[in-house]
């Protein structure tokens, strides 16, 4: 997700420090005062927040002070999915507790214990950038996640609720031809006409879509910049942000992580995950044969779900374009972004040629 970039006090506003104490001491979380209170690095739309208390460190999640429509129900979906993770063999933050009313901080929280890792994308410590063949098993290791969490049962971890299973694959391409006409209540947006492929992609993959699925826990935005990896090795230490898991097709988050895997042979790395050095790194054709060799779905569709991905998140990003030729984002963003639509748009037109 795109960061807010918020000043470095911005999150005082977000949390009231003496009504976290009061609300962890009824659940007896350690005593005394909240210290060291800071932002970790890097950023996103919803806010965290690490500081200690006795001897335990903590890191607090919790949407803006005005979020977007349903901020608090997302902090109480991740919550319940990190709860229902705990004991498997997908990489996660441990919930500590979690807060579903907005009466404590004007929001739904959770607490999780601090993950020691990195993230790639901000750079690579040195033991693996200097060894390509670490980077190469960070990209396997990659895969290695989701086809955990796509082993892993929503339904008998009392998850059901989290969407709705059945048309979860016929409603893709409509829901997303619908948000895309939706942009047009920004006045200057120049329009589907501006990105070529749309009604290509739409109706090869209304034509090509898969009959039937395996219902799972799907992250909804899998790639490198929402893992972090161990500083000893080349596995992952947690998958984070977990504000669009759904139930679903699993499939699309290995198609999510195809759309976004830079491949050079292209020429052009479009909306891709830049980390460096890249070489080394798996091919998405390796990622994909990793994948297979851990589950018992159905892969043959497998570039369906690539081209939805692109299809997906190409819309996605042209919502900020829109909102810029309204004034209403930032135009260098809105730019940049719609640069990355076209090209997500390439390569799945590349894919179904």
């Amino acid at each position: 997700m795109t960061s807010i970039n918020p000043s470095l006090d911005a999150w005082r506003e977000w949390v009231d420090l003496d009504r976290l104490a009061a609300w962890m001491d009824e659940r007896s979380l350690e005593s005394g005062p909240i210290q060291d209170p800071r932002r970790p690095p890097g950023g996103t739309q919803n806010l965290l927040l690490q500081f200690r208390r006795g001897d335990r460190t903590y890191m607090l999640r919790r949407p803006p002070p005005h979020p977007q429509m349903n901020g608090s129900q997302t902090m109480r979906r991740e919550a319940r999915v990190l709860a229902a993770l705990e004991g498997t063999d997908v990489p996660h933050p441990p919930l500590i507790a979690a807060c579903p009313d907005d009466d404590v901080l004007g929001a739904a929280f959770y607490l999780m214990a601090p993950v020691e890792g990195f993230n790639p994308t901000m750079g690579l410590p040195a033991k693996h950038a200097g060894d390509p063949s670490i980077r190469r098993a960070m990209g396997l290791a990659l895969v290695d996640g989701i086809a955990a969490l796509g082993r892993f049962d929503p339904f008998a971890a009392g998850l059901s609720d989290l969407g709705r299973a059945e048309g979860f694959l016929e409603r893709q391409v409509g829901r997303w031809k619908k948000q895309l006409a939706g942009y047009a209540e920004y006045e200057g947006w120049t329009g589907p006409r501006s990105i070529e492929g749309v009604d290509d992609l739409a109706r090869w993959l209304e034509a090509h879509q898969p009959r039937s699925f395996k219902p799972g826990l799907i992250h909804g935005d899998y790639h490198l910049a929402n893992v972090l990896y161990r500083y000893d090795g080349p596995q992952l230490a947690a998958i984070v942000d977990w504000e669009l898991t759904t139930i679903g097709d699993p499939l699309l988050d290995l198609g999510w992580l195809m759309a976004t895997w830079p491949q050079d042979d292209e020429g052009e790395l479009g909306a891709s995950i830049p980390v460096t050095p890249w070489n080394g790194f798996p091919t998405a054709q390796e990622l994909v044969e990793r994948y297979a060799g851990q589950t018992d779905r159905d892969m043959e569709h497998m570039d369906w779900y690539a081209v939805l991905a692109c299809f997906k998140l190409g819309i996605i990003l042209e919502g900020t374009h829109a909102r810029a030729a309204a004034g209403k984002a930032d135009t260098a963003t809105g730019d940049r972004l719609h640069a990355q639509t076209l090209s997500l748009f390439r390569r799945a037109m590349r894919w179904i040629a």
